[in-house]
């Protein structure tokens, strides 16, 4: 279960390492974006329908190993495969990388949740770089006083659900250079982000503390108890192990 640059290398050590003499693997997107990364396994689009559809899918493609490397943020997914791993008795693992760590400069101000976020900006006069993906954006339009920039992987489809906002299309790994600039262009004053951890979207948070920009981080959600690993290496080393 994939999504993520961790997944992307998972995929290629699984293809360059594993499949073949009988052995199969299929990498699994959400759907979330119009145009994901191409991988060099089979691809699967779209969510299982809960722990009962997923259940059903590992019964009916044989499948003898899961391995989550969703996002971290991707925690009904995730807790969802704990939950259906279980009642098949397959043996599941998770890969997910370790969360930011405030460093000298950084000014950063913890929150458990969306709803929290909102609640430590501004009720007018902000622009905020919301930095959080398009899935949770309704919950700041309480806040229409404030700018909103958002950097989006897809187009918009539609009417967005905050007023005053500026959109921009691009995919990451962002450069901190890049990303200071466009702060310092639209003029940002406040950066909300959720703590995904990982090199490709840190870009923003050095561009914050370069320009003294104080940042909400929204901290991960709680998971069902798992194992897991810390890198790709351990991964493939779990998987041979538990496929004697």
């Amino acid at each position: 279960m994939g999504g993520t640059t961790e997944a992307s290398q998972l995929a290629r050590a699984l293809a360059e390492g594993w499949v073949g003499a009988g052995r199969r693997a299929v990498f699994s997107y959400a759907g979330r974006t119009a145009r994901p990364a191409s991988q060099p396994l089979p691809l699967r689009l779209g969510g299982f329908g809960g722990v009962a559809g997923l259940v059903d899918y590992i019964r009916a493609e044989g499948i003898t190993h899961v391995i989550d490397v969703t996002h971290p943020f991707a925690a009904q997914m995730s807790n969802n495969a704990v939950a259906a791993c279980a009642n098949v008795g397959v043996p599941l693992v998770a890969l997910q990388r370790p969360a930011w760590v405030a460093g000298d400069g950084d000014n950063w101000h913890h929150v458990g949740d969306i709803a929290a976020a909102v609640d430590a900006l501004p009720h007018q006069g902000a622009r905020v770089f919301l930095a959080i993906g398009k899935q949770t954006l309704a919950p700041f339009a309480i806040k229409p006083a404030n700018h909103y920039l958002l950097r989006l992987i897809d187009p918009p489809e539609g009417q967005l659900p905050l007023p005053n906002t500026t959109v921009i299309v691009a995919r990451g790994p962002f450069e901190t250079a890049g990303d200071q600039a466009l702060l310092a262009a639209h003029g940002i004053t406040h950066v909300v982000a959720k703590n995904a951890g990982g090199t490709g979207a840190a870009a923003k948070l050095a561009a914050a503390r370069a320009l003294g920009l104080p940042v909400i981080m929204i901290d991960r959600p709680q998971f069902r108890e798992r194992p897991m690993c810390a890198s790709v290496a351990e991964v493939m080393t779990w998987l041979t192990a538990h496929s004697a």
